[in-house]
């Protein structure tokens, strides 16, 4: 019996009712493209709703996170995955949620108590720290030098800057060969996490109050394809055998091995995967250029282009043999999968041949391009585009594996010159990567253009905004970069963010065409998402962005700007966690 299967055959026997996933694509939720998390379908219940299934649940939930997308390709990163998750909606709390968590690990899967230990919350001037789950922990065996207390940003959970909040722990793993060591070390990545509990005992008040809950909820995530791995004792995930039918399947298909082939191979995997499961989704998901038919386009092309790398008959049924693997693999959970199979196969061969169309002489043209340029220029990476259906990630893609430069600001402006945008768009996608919009989530949004600007001014004007994310803790910001900064340069950017907040500049806002914001060199990510009319914010003088999120009306509100790490995010980015205080 599988992981899977274990899992709620375990919960089941604990009086949780099996609840059925939810569709990959959010119900009556615009403000994401897919379902993200397997709590994420089940928030109004959490929030106060009752539930017709009753107080305990559990299941596995399909999800698609595409934060990632670029490390595909690593051991462990994929684009869909199943987290099983249990919840108790105003019935059991921390001691029976540690109990059964620490139960099925060390009982069910018969994992050994030496390589856990558990991270619990730190506590701070409103919720003190969390003693009880330590407490229960050690109840269990687990030893004192194997728990570590952690601030807000790591063990802790809100809604919103209003609403149910409480802390969490979550359960790590050692994943290496080498001895364990007595003491925990959350910052050492043998050490990796494999549970979250989430305890949801307070209400924040709009006052920044906290005052206990009448009800009580629990709410748990675990990554089953990373359990899995655990359990066979394999450091790959895609050595386990949630994968290894479809990587066998790829190594028949190539007539290669894994071996020396990894990274192509699990692109391909993943990506078709993923394409499998948005195209049997009942929202009946087509390749476009739009919103969940671009990501579904995106994920085919690329897993086109690393077939083409293993050497594969591009016109042959590769793509289809795959699917039927992975059909055959989820049918019994998923029916969906197996009632839309003839959907699935025709989306993925018709994109295929759509794009073979075209890939040969854009892969020629593309070679053309850079025998001659040692940077491809807006106009180019659009014709490429619109000549030959490459979607400008591609060209990014293609050109750094040359340490080639291209002008995406250049191509955004062409692409928005020649396409006509879809305006069904709905405005709920547009939020800047904000978990809320409070007065804290305003702070750091407004700090992020000025981190943006500051980074143009350190590292060069071809810097630009990859991505963000937003709590009440603290910001994430993702640009493009070729190295690590320095300490010297993170100085240097913490601290022209902090002049210019000293400085007290006015944010203002004008609306104006789209076009218009473009020619007079405001920022933008995701152009081509925004509407025909949009809100420029300008700040001072140092910063002129296209942006759909709140901001403050001053810089003097946002406090002192720390950096509080800078790391990897992916190829070609990097990325800095940094806190308001």
């Amino acid at each position: 019996m599988n992981v899977k299967d274990l899992f709620i055959q375990f919960f089941v026997s604990k009086n949780h009712q099996q609840i059925p996933s939810a569709p990959i694509v959010p119900e009556n939720d615009p403000s994401v493209l897919f379902n993200t998390a397997g709590m994420q379908p089940l928030i109004p219940y959490l929030m106060g709703e009752t539930h017709p299934s009753g107080k305990r649940l559990c299941d596995y939930q399909k999800c698609v996170r595409l934060t990632d997308l670029e490390e595909v390709g690593d051991k462990t990163h994929h684009t869909f995955f199943e987290m099983l998750g249990n919840w108790s909606l105003g019935d059991y709390f921390k001691k029976e949620s540690i109990a059964y968590s620490f139960e099925f690990l060390t009982e069910v899967l018969n994992i050994p108590v030496n390589r856990l230990a558990v991270t619990v919350f730190l506590g701070d001037e409103q919720i003190p720290r969390d003693e009880e789950s330590a407490k229960f922990w050690r109840s269990h065996g687990i030893l004192e030098s194997r728990i570590a207390y952690l601030g807000k940003e790591d063990n802790f959970w809100a809604a919103g800057e209003t609403g149910p909040c409480g802390s969490d722990t979550e359960i790590f793993y050692w994943r290496s060969d080498e001895e364990i060591p007595e003491n925990f070390d959350p910052e050492d990545d043998r050490w990796v996490e494999i549970w979250n509990n989430v305890f949801m005992e307070f209400n924040r008040n709009a006052d920044g109050t906290i005052e206990k809950l009448p009800k009580k909820n629990v709410d748990t995530g675990m990554g089953y394809e990373r359990i899995v791995a655990v359990v066979e004792g394999v450091t790959d995930n895609y050595a386990s055998s949630v994968w290894t039918p479809v990587i066998k399947k790829i190594e028949e298909i190539s007539s290669l091995p894994y071996k020396g082939n990894e990274k192509s191979m699990r692109i391909i995997a993943d990506h078709i995967r993923t394409s499998v499961f948005i195209a049997s989704d009942p929202a009946g998901i087509v390749p476009s250029n739009t919103d969940q038919g671009y990501i579904l386009r995106r994920l085919i092309r690329r897993a086109i282009r690393y077939a083409k790398k293993l050497g594969i008959d591009i016109n042959s049924n590769w793509e289809q043999d795959i699917a039927k693997e992975i059909i055959a693999l989820y049918e019994n959970y998923y029916p969906e999968i197996q009632a839309n199979a003839k959907t699935v196969l025709k989306v993925l061969v018709d994109e295929k041949n759509k794009f073979n169309r075209t890939l040969e002489k854009g892969l020629k043209e593309f070679e053309k391009i850079v025998a001659k340029n040692t940077q491809i220029d807006g106009l180019t990476a659009f014709h490429l585009y619109d000549t030959y259906g490459f979607p400008i990630e591609l060209t990014i893609e293609l050109a750094q594996e040359r340490n080639i430069k291209v002008d995406e600001c250049g191509f955004q402006k062409h692409f928005q010159e020649h396409q006509e945008k879809s305006r069904t768009a709905s405005k709920g996608k547009f939020k800047g990567g904000l978990a809320g919009d409070g007065e804290i989530e305003t702070k750091y949004h407004t700090a992020t253009h000025l981190l943006n600007a500051a980074l143009k001014k350190i590292l060069g004007p071809d810097t630009h905004q990859r991505g963000s994310n937003i709590t009440t803790e603290r910001m994430r910001f993702d640009f493009n970069c070729d190295h690590k900064l320095t300490e010297e340069e993170k100085k240097q950017v913490e601290d022209l963010v902090n002049e210019w907040i000293l400085k007290d500049f006015i944010v203002t806002k004008e609306e104006m065409s789209k076009q218009q914001a473009l020619e007079m060199g405001a920022e933008a990510m995701f152009i081509e998402k925004y509407p025909d009319i949009v809100n420029v914010y300008k700040i001072g003088d140092v910063s002129k962005e296209i942006c759909g999120g709140p901001h403050v009306n001053r810089t003097s509100e946002l406090g002192h700007f720390k950096i509080l790490k800078e790391e990897a995010s992916s190829a070609g980015v990097r990325r800095i966690k940094a806190s308001l205080e």
